[in-house]
């Protein structure tokens, strides 16, 4: 198959596989590992939310150029997550497709799914602390954590719809990265696939659940502990009303959109 491509990555249908594969391995594995890593994958998402706002807060760069620079940046936290090792919620997804293939039951996916999640806010949320403790968003004349608030405000203003949409078109983007990373052989070849999706859905204004959740907090200990003040103010409900259609969104974007997708095509057994 490699011949057919022209390179030595693994062919859509040997990508397939390995993801399946790979899926009964996550959907197994024990449970301390398993928060362990989801808690890594929450703080490099986290990190890459704050290159993006840092991007962001630059006054000087023009819409087009802030988005994508932005979506650039923000690549950081995926590629850590792709080539260190981590567990992410939206990435694990692609679960549905061992799930799929019967290869896992729908317990094992919930689990995976539910843990994650969670060890994944606790990420998040943990970096956002120590971010607000470092006084990194003072930097730039405090425009980083004057930015940081105006996300977090524009994401809990959107309406539920709203919401879940951004949340499926940002996961398909996100499992394609996931997908394509898979192609490759090497380090190189995974940054190179997963860069260009995740700039695109940044730039887009698309929602990313776990992203959501480094922000969302961030903005709440700034306006609550520190100089920026609570009005009109981030809030638990907000950000609650934020990721409850966002995490649906992003579960229909990665499981069904790419996961049972590529089932469909690749997997599924005639008959």
């Amino acid at each position: 198959m490699s011949e057919l491509y022209g390179s030595d990555a693994y062919a859509p249908s040997e990508i397939a596989q390995r993801i399946e594969s790979v899926g009964v391995t996550k959907a197994r594995l024990a449970t301390l590992p398993l928060l362990m890593l989801g808690v890594l994958a929450g703080a490099f998402i986290g990190l890459g939310a704050m290159l993006f706002v840092l991007v962001k807060s630059d006054a000087t760069l023009g819409f087009a150029a802030g988005a994508i620079g932005g979506g650039l940046v923000f690549s950081l936290g995926l590629l850590l997550v792709v080539v260190a090792g981590a567990e992410l919620f939206t990435g694990n997804n692609l679960l549905a497709m061992a799930w799929a293939d019967g290869r896992i039951s729908s317990a094992e996916v919930l689990r995976n799914w539910m843990l994650v999640c969670a060890a994944n806010f606790v990420g998040a949320a943990g970096l956002a602390v120590l971010v607000f403790a470092s006084g990194h968003t003072d930097l730039n004349g405090g425009a980083i954590g004057q930015q940081v608030v105006k996300i977090a405000l524009a994401k809990q203003d959107l309406s539920p719809l709203q919401a879940f949409f951004r949340g499926v078109l940002c996961n398909v983007l996100v499992c394609m990265a996931v997908w394509m990373a898979m192609a490759g052989r090497s380090v190189v070849d995974k940054a190179v696939a997963v860069v260009p999706p995740i700039m695109a859905f940044v730039a887009a204004g698309f929602e990313h659940s776990i992203a959501n959740m480094y922000l969302m907090p961030l903005a709440m200990l700034l306006q609550h502990f520190g100089p920026l003040g609570a009005t009109p103010p981030v809030t638990w409900s907000g950000m609650l009303g934020n990721l409850l259609p966002v995490i649906a969104g992003n579960l229909v974007g990665g499981s069904v959109l790419v996961g049972l997708a590529y089932h469909v095509i690749y997997r599924r057994k005639p008959g």
